[in-house]
Order: C-alpha cells, then structure tokens, then sequence
C-alpha cells in the first residue's frame, strides 16, 4: 500500500546532492586489517566474509534502507488497507492518502538521518535471503574529520572498526540475526491499526512511520509500546542491542588504542559529537527515538567496559552462547547481577 516510489523521492531530496567524494583512503584493505584485529581480540570467528565496503552518497544511503524499512512497514500497512477496505465510499481517498502520509514520512526522516550516519553494517532482519552490506556515508564521513578536527586516516580506520566488529558479531554469533528477526515479528503483529473518526468522515492512525524508521535497531518503537506484551517485547530488543552496540563501542576502543596512534583524541571528539547537538536538532531526535541509539552506546559500553574489567572479555562473550544468557535492562544498569547469574544458578 505505501508508495515507495514517492517515498525514494522524497528521501533523495530530503538527503541533498552532495556527490561521493574521494576519501583518500581504500577502505577495502582497511576493512580487511579491521576484520583481522577484531578476531584476533574478540575471539569471534565469523562464519561468512565481510562484505565489500561500499562508500554512498547520502541519497544513496537513504535509498537503500528505503529498500529495508519497506519490509518492516509493508505488513503493517496491508493490514491498514485491508481495513480501509470496509470505510465504503471513502475507501479509495483514505487508501491513497494514507499512502502518501506513510510515504512522506518515511523519505523524510531517512532523509534527514542520512545527514547523520557515518557507517552501517545494513542487515535485514525480516529478509535473511537479503546479501548484508557494509556502507559508508562518504559526504558525512569527511563533514565529521572537518569538525571533529582529527586526523582523517585514524577516524576512518576507527569508524571501519565498529562496524567491522557488527559484521563479526553477527556472522559468528549464528542465533542472532534470527533471534532479533523474530523479535520483530512478534512486535508487528501486535501493531493496532484503526480508523479514527472525525469531522472529516474518518482517517488512518497507525503508528507514526517516523517511530518505526530503522526503529527497531534504533529503539524507537519504545515509543510504540502500549500493551504488556509490547513492552516485554521492547525490553528484550532494547537490551540485545544495547549489548550490540556497547559491545562494538568497547572493541572499537580496544583494538583503536593498539592500533591507532591517535585513538585517545579521537574517542574524546567523538563522544563531543555526541553530545553538541542544538536543542531543535535533539528535540528532533527525541521525536524519532534516535536518542536512545545514544543510550544505547553509553549504557552498552559502560557493561561491557565494567564486565571485561571485572572478569575479562572472554567471561563477556559468553553473552553470545544462547539469547537466554543475554543480560536483561536491568543487568545492563547492573553488570555484577549479571556476573553473579551464574553462581546463583549453581547454587540452587
């Protein structure tokens, strides 16, 4: 029902025309020395290569999550249009604007995301036929170097880390992209769709495409959360990708500070990113749930940074043996509960 057509447009226009520029730096060799080094310190053995790094334009980014977000909202749209179905004569104008609303939305928010993403490991969770990819945001990575003021060749190499660290943690960890897959499915199918009533003669509410927008990696659809089974849903992807991210944050500083002169500036610049947006840009980002992608760095990092202090990295990545050693929200705010998980099931 949502016309992705309309919603390309509008996502390359949101995104602007900036070309792919030369980074002056092959960021094949650099992806492959990353892959190595996150091996060799994770202990993770990836059970697929990674893939090629390609480097976009923004528009071209924007396009291709376009391409993955058609598979998070078409179920959900469907239903919304089976259900305009019975609205009798308005049937055919609410459908269409319903359509364009959906449509509008979605281009604009991954166009103004597109502005922001330095790097992306794009996987899709509903479609496991769907070959990964591993983009980088020209324009905005070199944007980044400008006003962060570091060195090009170290931030570059530092940002292929973390994302090379993703494609390790899900090519070794065989349960995860499934397990994060049926999540997603879970929560869909709770989405409530109604026709609310009005002066009008009745329009569309469903959820708010912006909320749903890379959201379920992004957390997001926190936002949505209504019933109690929506929110134990939520809780579950709010701390497997807290650990995801958290995870790749540590490692990134880790391998970054052996093989990286200038790492400690650069983790310093970076969390001043961050943290300096203006109050119209984070209300924004509050709007579309993106600041708790934020939370989720922090809150990940600081477990897995106090995990590997306590007990060592190889006592951390036994969070990846099965989904049910995962460490709960509360365990995140709590790594010691966590670390004591085991002594307490021996125990009993």
């Amino acid at each position: 029902m949502v016309d992705w057509s309309l919603a390309r447009q509008i996502a390359r226009f949101a995104a602007g025309s900036a070309p792919v520029p030369d980074l002056g730096i092959d960021l094949g060799p650099e992806v492959e020395l990353a892959g190595e080094e996150v091996a060799r310190h994770t202990g993770l053995q990836p059970a697929v290569a990674i893939p090629t790094p390609e480097v976009l334009a923004r528009a071209d980014w924007a396009e291709a999550n376009l391409a993955t977000l058609s598979s998070l909202l078409d179920p959900v749209a469907d239903r919304l249009g089976t259900r305009l179905g019975t609205a009798g004569p308005l049937a055919g104008p609410l459908r269409a604007a319903a359509s364009a609303t959906v449509a509008a939305e979605a281009g604009l928010v991954l166009g103004y995301m597109s502005q922001r993403v330095l790097g992306q490991y794009e996987l899709s969770l509903l479609q496991p036929e769907a070959p990964p990819r591993l983009l980088f945001v020209g324009p905005n990575l070199l944007k980044a170097v400008r006003e962060m003021d570091v060195e090009r060749e170290s931030f570059l190499r530092w940002v292929a880390l973390h994302e090379v660290t993703h494609v390790i943690q899900f090519g070794a960890v065989p349960w995860l992209r499934g397990y994060l897959g049926e999540l997603l499915e879970q929560y869909l199918a709770t989405v409530d769709i109604r026709i609310e009533r009005g002066a009008a003669g009745g329009l569309p509410s469903m959820p708010d495409p912006a909320r749903i927008v890379e959201a379920f990696r992004e957390g997001g659809l926190m936002a949505l959360v209504q019933s109690r089974e929506q929110r134990r849903l939520m809780n579950r992807v709010q701390a497997a990708m807290a650990l995801v991210e958290g995870y790749s944050e540590h490692v990134m500083d880790a391998v970054g500070a052996r093989i990286l002169p200038a790492h400690e500036p650069l983790r310093e610049a970076m969390d001043r990113r961050r943290s300096s947006r203006s109050a119209p840009e984070r209300a924004l980002q509050r709007l579309l749930g993106l600041d708790l992608k934020m939370r989720q760095y922090e809150l990940g990092k600081r477990f897995c940074d106090a995990v590997v202090a306590a007990e060592g990295l190889e006592r951390l990545n036994r969070a990846w043996d099965a989904p049910a050693e995962l460490p709960t929200l509360s365990e995140l705010e709590r790594p010691r509960t966590w670390l004591e998980r085991d002594g307490r099931a021996k125990a009993a």
